[in-house]
């Protein structure tokens, strides 16, 4: 992962004085924060190579892929596997806690998608991140992203979690931050043991909502995992 932070010039009017009434300065403003610029590893996609493999897959578990039907299938196997690992990159937008709210922020129900890196099968739940905010707020959708960044690449559900948590704890400085997460395992449904219907729970809490009692309860109240 590579965590980079663009240079920024100053918004027009947030740096320095700004200008008041009638020529009188308005109050000093801080300049802005420039947000960390996160994008996956750059490491080069070689599709076709990827889509020969697949072809070569297929075969060896003797599945012919002469037809009209499953001519293209491992070119849109190299292509969807490529999809399922290529998360989006994205700004950590962070904003000043200018009214000292020190209530959980709560996103619920983000939508996980990612692939067992035991069986290279999907995984799909839900995932419920949230915070005790500290100096500096959250765009709220920077949430999903977070947790996108990490579930786009081979997993496991327990790493996951404690990624999302880890990383949401280091780069945003809150008081506390919690991460429930629920998903299906193909590996587990479809195949082997065929538990058709099961989903596994997952959690990391850190800070006070892991040390505070009534905090914790709270988190995992509101998220169902209480």
């Amino acid at each position: 992962m590579d965590i980079s932070a663009p240079s920024a010039a100053a918004a027009p009017g947030t740096a320095g004085v700004r200008a008041g009434v009638a020529g009188i300065p308005g109050p000093q403003l801080p300049p802005p924060v420039t947000p960390l610029r996160v994008v996956h590893d750059t490491r080069a996609v070689d599709l076709p190579a990827a889509e020969r493999a697949a072809a070569q897959f297929l075969a060896a578990l003797g599945i012919a892929t002469d037809t009209e039907s499953l001519y293209g299938t491992p070119g849109r196997m190299a292509r969807a596997y490529a999809e399922l690992f290529s998360p989006r990159p994205f700004d950590l937008t962070t904003f000043p806690n200018d009214e000292g709210y020190d209530e959980l922020v709560l996103a619920r129900s983000i939508p996980v998608r990612s692939v067992c890196e035991h069986h290279m099968l999907p995984v799909v739940g839900t995932a419920h991140v949230g915070y005790l905010p500290g100096d500096r707020i959250l765009g709220l959708s920077k949430l999903a992203r977070v947790v996108e960044h990490f579930a786009c690449r081979p997993q496991v559900q327990e790493r996951l979690t404690k990624q999302v948590a880890d990383w949401l704890h280091t780069h945003l400085e809150p008081k506390g931050v919690g991460v429930v997460i629920e998903a299906e395992h193909t590996c587990m449904t479809l195949r082997g043991v065929q538990a058709t219907g099961s989903s596994t729970i997952t959690s990391t809490l850190l800070g006070a909502l892991r040390q505070d009692a009534r905090s914790r309860a709270e988190f995992l109240a509101l998220t169902g995992a209480g």
